[in-house]
């Protein structure tokens, strides 16, 4: 049963899908990179030795790192070849859902792109699930 309304929902981070304009991406079991940080500017002014200015620069945006469990559908990989040559930039959100299967929270990122994918580590005596990677470059976070 949903709750009530008015009343405020913790957000669960095990369930969340990623997707691009046209193209579904899937579900991911984990990701990294999920942050905003602003670059503080250091001045220490003249004459005054026991304060240091801290002035607010850019935001720094470090890449989006996904993990998930490779299938037989291969969208992560095809899209980081289209972009080998030339940098295909589209919007990337990551969808968070709740308990009840509806988008809970979403992260939308401007001007993205593959940087890197990364397939299974292959061992005859393995016997985890194969797992494939996809790191993003982007713009930063865009605000609705």
């Amino acid at each position: 049963m949903p709750p009530a309304s008015g009343r405020k929902e913790l957000v669960a981070a095990n369930v969340f899908g990623v997707r691009i304009p046209g193209m579904e991406l899937g579900y991911f079991i984990e990701c990294r990179g999920l942050a905003v940080e602003v670059e503080v500017h250091e001045y220490a002014e003249g004459g005054n030795n026991e304060f240091v200015h801290q002035l607010p620069g850019r935001l720094i945006y470090p890449k989006l790192e996904l993990s998930r469990g490779m299938t037989t559908e291969d969208n992560l990989l095809k899209w980081f070849m289209q972009t080998r040559v030339k940098a295909e930039r589209k919007e990337v959100i990551i969808d968070i859902f709740n308990t009840y299967g509806e988008v809970h929270r979403s992260f939308t990122f401007d001007q993205a792109y593959p940087v890197k994918w990364s397939g299974p580590t292959i061992s005859v005596g393995g016997s985890g699930a194969a797992i494939e990677e996809l790191t993003i470059a982007h713009a930063g976070l865009k605000m609705a």
